[in-house]
């Protein structure tokens, strides 16, 4: 369990200006549902005066990006346009009283959408922000060069660990670590060049060990209910110029497809894999996310922990409807239940 401030709790249990903003006239849009954190802040500007009059999110991730996304709206509310713009993921984990350092990526995905939503009311380009497929470092989380550099800059990063601390990328599957490594020794190097930092600190192409590979997880398959057996049929004797016995036929019956090409079962082994694959990201804050059972187009889950009677978790039930409902190419609706 991490250790959080009372402060992160409380913007946790009782999130700030949660919901959505029908009025808005700016809209910030960072991550994505399949990439496990997402984040989407609405505002409503003043034209007159520049200044945001209010401002709502509606978040999909782990207690951390909750907290983080209200204390955002808190900070920038009042302010104007130009006040708003100067905000770092710092001032947000300040405010919070501190989040631990493998939790900074939910600070700097608050920056990241107030500066889309301030592009998106001033009508400026975001030069550096490219997420096509082709455009992407991390692809596992959907990390572009954009956010990597001003992370960088920002907080002032010199490591990979760090790197991966403050925006995910290089968490997941790793492929992305050279072009990484690449990424962090050239903004360094150019932050030595404008003196924002020694070049002692700055980090070399190469300094890091490469990371051991990690074993491939597995995943809880649901319990089927093991074939009937059929009773030993007699041995037929063997007799001259007599027809040879009609086979017996299997009483099993073959599964049924659903509209998707899929058996039932095979749906519930593919729901079961995307829950375990979700599951690190709310274990991480204490709470945790388990298949109960799979009928029809009905996908009951356990909520325990953090994830039990949270105010958003109709939030977390459907990021995770769908996503199932994407790899299943049909509609599900994901329910909590309670287990024995």
């Amino acid at each position: 369990m991490w250790d959080y401030s009372e402060k992160v709790k409380e913007h946790f249990f009782n999130p700030k200006n949660a919901g959505a903003l029908t009025d808005a006239n700016a809209v910030g849009e960072v991550g994505s549902l399949s990439c496990g954190d997402a984040l989407k802040l609405m505002l409503k500007v003043n034209p007159d005066n520049d200044i945001i009059e209010d401002a709502k999110f509606q978040t999909f991730g782990c207690g951390s990006a909750i907290a983080s996304s209200s204390a955002l709206t808190e900070l920038i509310i009042g302010k104007t346009i130009a006040d708003a713009r100067k905000l770092t993921n710092q001032d947000i984990a300040d405010f919070l009283d501190g989040l631990p350092p493998e939790k900074m990526h939910c600070s700097v995905m608050g920056q990241e959408a107030l500066h889309a939503a301030v592009a998106a009311y001033t009508g400026e380009e975001l030069e550096d922000d490219d997420h096509e497929e082709g455009a992407l470092i991390c692809k596992c989380f959907g990390i572009d060069a954009g956010m990597i550099e001003r992370a960088i800059r920002t907080n002032k990063l010199n490591t990979l660990e760090m790197l991966t601390f403050y925006t995910k990328a290089g968490g997941g599957c790793s492929s992305c670590r050279e072009p990484l490594e690449e990424l962090l020794a050239d903004t360094n190097a150019a932050m030595v060049a404008e003196g924002l930092m020694p070049e002692a600190d700055a980090y070399v192409f190469g300094a890091a060990p490469a990371p051991a590979k990690k074993k491939p997880t597995g995943f809880v398959i649901p319990d089927q209910p093991p074939a009937p057996k059929l009773p030993p049929q007699p041995s037929a004797p063997v007799q001259i110029a007599m027809p040879a016995a009609a086979p017996v036929p299997d009483p099993t019956p073959a599964p049924e497809p659903v509209a998707n090409g899929m058996t039932a079962a095979k749906e519930a082994i593919l729901a079961a894999k995307i829950i375990e694959e979700l599951r690190p990201v709310f274990r991480r804050d204490g709470g945790d996310v388990e298949l109960v059972d799979m009928e029809g187009s009905m996908v009951l889950v356990n909520l325990t922990g953090a994830c039990s009677g949270c105010q958003l978790a109709s939030q977390t039930l459907g990021g995770i409807q769908q996503k199932i409902s994407e790899a299943l190419g049909r509609t599900v609706r994901v329910m909590p239940v309670a287990t024995v």
